[in-house]
């Protein structure tokens, strides 16, 4: 209990600012859409928002070494208050994206400050406890703010400003506490070749990871409208599909750890495959029917990111699992920026089904990649421990490596 309130102060800032980033998603969608933006449009604004969340995941440590953890905050919280509060200003497409870029600059910078903080105050005794309740608090406020959907009327300046509130309330608990800012930690070098040199395998599948994720979350909102959904009812699809992904990270760990990881990646995208021909089958099956589809989707997909990553760790020295780590946040953020904004197009052009279409070709091609890296080589007889990754900055690395056991023999086998 003590070490929970410890760090009161940044889980509070974490659920204000899940709350305010993880509502202007569907708010976006549902309002474009009620302002007559194209589909295609509505995707860029997804596409942008993980733009500025990569600028923001490299620009983040180095902002911090300039002028300390909290005015890194501070100024990152600006520019995603900014970014919401200019919403109902300015009524384009165009304009938006560009305010997209800075929420998606806040979410990162902000997280960066959080999980710097973080790992300077935890020690090797206390981690797994910290990390745990880190990982209980993120999902429930992303959770959370799924739901705020339904309560949020489109495309109003009462909407917006409510969630950049909340964006502005994060910065109280961190800037009032009275705890000492930690020493900025030294920037990771982002070295992409890093991932692929560990584990193409893994690469490939932070990718489809990323284009799963940011499809479903940033242009969900527009198939379930398209498939009848009220506001009301797409902030449970949408909170579904979390839900479903947090109650498979104990099975899906289970079973990363006990089996051939190459396999687990393989069964699970197979799932992936049959969950998203099942949520275009459940469309016409009434309300019920759509949520339990949302949550087998989220249950099948949310921890392809996780077991990827622990498959790259089994190959990587100690040395490298921070750098690795930002690698693999890399190829994430390669495949969420472009994903939105392709789903929107196939749907304009076939149809809402062709949402899962799409993330079901990415599956099909992992499952293809994994059985032609199986192979190349034999996997590893020590692997790393699973862990729960979330896909947040390009630090998270630092906060799980201790978690992480390093292959003893130091293999840097390629994949």
């Amino acid at each position: 209990m003590r070490l929970i309130i410890s760090f009161l102060s940044l889980f509070l800032s974490v659920i204000l600012l899940q709350l305010s980033s993880g509502g202007v998603g569907p708010l976006d969608a549902l309002s474009g859409l009620q302002l007559n933006f194209t589909t295609g449009q509505v995707g860029l604004l997804g596409s942008a928002h993980f733009f500025g969340f990569f600028i923001g995941c490299w620009w983040a440590p180095r902002l911090m070494g300039d002028v300390g953890h909290v005015r890194a905050f501070a100024a990152f919280t600006s520019m995603g208050a900014i970014g919401l509060l200019a919403h109902m200003l300015v009524i384009d497409p165009y304009a938006w994206a560009l305010m997209r870029i800075g929420t998606g600059l806040c979410v990162a910078g902000c997280y960066t400050v959080i999980e710097a903080w973080l790992h300077a105050k935890v020690t090797n005794e206390t981690r797994g406890r910290a990390m745990g309740s880190y990982r209980v608090v993120d999902m429930g406020a992303s959770l959370v703010a799924q739901l705020l959907i339904g309560v949020l009327e489109p495309a109003s300046y009462v909407s917006y400003n409510l969630l950049a509130l909340l964006c502005c309330a994060c910065l109280l608990p961190l800037t009032l506490t009275r705890v000492e800012q930690p020493i900025t930690p030294a920037a990771p070098r982002l070295r992409p070749r890093l991932a692929i040199a560990r584990s193409p395998l893994a690469a490939a599948a932070i990718v489809v990871a990323g284009l799963t994720a940011a499809a479903f979350r940033m242009v969900g909102p527009v198939y379930g409208q398209e498939v009848g959904l009220a506001a009301g009812q797409i902030a449970f699809f949408l909170a579904a599909f979390v839900a479903g992904g947090a109650l498979a990270q104990y099975p899906a760990g289970w079973l990363a750890d006990k089996y051939d990881r190459r396999w687990v990646l393989i069964w699970l995208s197979i799932a992936a495959i049959v969950s998203s021909a099942t949520t275009v089958l459940a469309g016409g099956t009434g309300t019920l029917g759509v949520m339990l589809a949302a949550a087998f989707f989220g249950f099948t997909t949310f921890p392809i990111f996780s077991i990827a990553a622990a498959h790259a760790h089994d190959f990587a020295t100690t040395e490298e699992r921070v750098e690795l780590s930002a690698a693999l946040m890399f190829f994430y953020a390669v495949g969420a920026i472009a994903s939105p904004l392709v789903a929107s197009w196939l749907i304009d052009g076939f149809g809402p089904y062709a949402l899962f279409a799409f993330i079901g070709l990415g599956h099909a091609l992992l499952v293809a990649i994994s059985l032609v890296r199986m192979r190349a080589r034999p996997t590893v007889a020590k692997r790393t421990r699973y862990v729960y990754a979330p896909r947040t900055t390009f630090l998270i690395g630092r906060l799980w490596q201790s978690a992480r056991k390093p292959d003893p023999q130091g293999n840097k086998a390629q994949d």
